[in-house]
């Protein structure tokens, strides 16, 4: 077996000679060379929703806010078939291997008591693509649901006894800081880790988050709870939102930024130009101590009916929207993730497995301006072949 060398590659800010043998990590060098060419390790993306993903084509209405695309979302539902979930999530899940996405968490609306069609489709997907692409599941339930002392504790047992992750929209719910702490408690109960959407909106009244926060750092569950979206936080006032993010980052929480879904859907009016986006203060979270990550969020469905499963593109749209530094922000949508979903950090080191991507690209900038670029996907030191989707045999 002869060792094969990737010479003169951005890697980690420094230009590089990648010596692969065995299908791993051999040898990390200094090159002479300026860059040709960037490696990356494997992408994670830890917010995405393949139960509602790939249904746009029959979705004529295009929503002008998230509740009106909450209502198109479930009329939908109708269609979801065990044949139409296992299509569309199929091949959502292609387009992210292709585009170098090595593990994912999917939200999967979770709005009655009992268990969800979608829950049981994604859950066989997963086994299918256990080597190419890690699938993680998130119970995506109404907090009022969730938080109900009668019926949450049947649906937290059913996603722990699954592996999967127990999470609950939130927004402005009545008796928000009960069902909150009962949530908490099935969370710490169950030992199961928790994802909210949360504050997914423009009101300075919606303070989801806050109580998220303050029951994080009262149960000691740092590491444990992620919040998406967070949207309020970008119209409240600076000086309240500077005080609650050192809590958050004191507190271990981390925080979901989908700068996609969130500019296409917040502060949308016909006819009218937008003015606020929706992003939460990412740079301000990070500063705090917060870990900042990037995802994909929707994909051609009610939510957002553009894209495919290509997280750098929506990296680059962070980059512009939240005048990011492309160097110091590659982490948000590769170990900040991981660390969220529970994961051994992707790395490119010496004894490592030789699985990155290589692109085309000088380094991060570069990336940024040739928007163009696709990467190619390694795994155990080749290229990755395009493979068809797993195909589950018949009983």
């Amino acid at each position: 077996m002869r060792p094969e060398t990737l010479r003169a590659v951005w890697l980690d800010g420094a230009c590089a000679d990648v010596t692969l043998l065995g299908g791993r990590i051999a040898r990390i060098a200094p090159s002479a060379e300026p860059p040709r060419a960037m490696l990356l390790p494997p992408l994670v993306d830890a917010h995405v929703h393949l139960d509602k993903t790939h249904a746009i084509d029959r979705i004529r209405a295009r929503p002008k806010s998230l509740h009106e695309a909450i209502e198109l979302a479930a009329a939908d539902k109708a269609r979801w078939t065990d044949a139409d979930l296992r299509a569309r999530a199929g091949r959502a899940l292609a387009e992210a291997e292709a585009n170098g996405i090595a593990a994912l968490r999917t939200h999967v609306d979770w709005s009655e008591p009992a268990r969800p069609l979608a829950w049981d489709v994604l859950g066989e997907l997963a086994a299918d693509w256990r080597g190419r692409v890690r699938v993680d599941r998130a119970a995506l339930v109404p907090l009022d649901l969730l938080g109900d002392p009668d019926l949450g504790p049947g649906i937290a047992a059913e996603v722990a006894t699954a592996g999967g992750v127990l999470g609950a929209f939130v927004y402005r719910n009545a008796h928000l800081p009960a069902k909150l702490e009962r949530v908490f408690a099935l969370g710490a109960r169950h030992e199961v880790l928790l994802d909210f959407h949360v504050d997914e909106g423009l009101e300075r009244a919606a303070q989801g988050f806050d109580t998220i926060v303050a029951l994080t750092k009262r149960r000691r569950m740092a590491g444990r709870v992620l919040c998406g979206h967070a949207c309020s936080l970008s119209v409240r006032p600076e000086a309240e939102v500077a005080a609650l993010l050192d809590v958050a980052g004191a507190a271990g929480v981390a925080l979901t930024v989908l700068p996609t879904t969130n500019a296409y859907l917040q502060d949308a009016r016909v006819g009218r130009t937008p003015r606020l986006r929706g992003l939460a203060p990412m740079h301000e979270a990070r500063a705090a101590g917060m870990d900042v990550i990037v995802a994909l969020d929707n994909v051609r469905d009610a939510f957002y009916p553009y894209g495919e499963y290509d997280l750098l593109d929506a990296w680059r749209q962070a980059v512009l929207a939240a005048h990011l530094e492309p160097a110091e922000w590659l982490d948000a949508i590769t170990t900040l993730p991981a660390r969220a979903l529970g994961l051994p950090a992707p790395r490119i080191e010496v004894g490592e497995a030789a699985d990155f991507l290589l692109i085309e690209a000088t380094g991060p900038e570069d990336l940024v301006t040739r928007a163009r670029l696709r990467p190619q996907v390694w795994r155990a030191g080749r290229p990755l072949a395009a493979e068809p989707e797993p195909q589950r045999e018949s009983a």
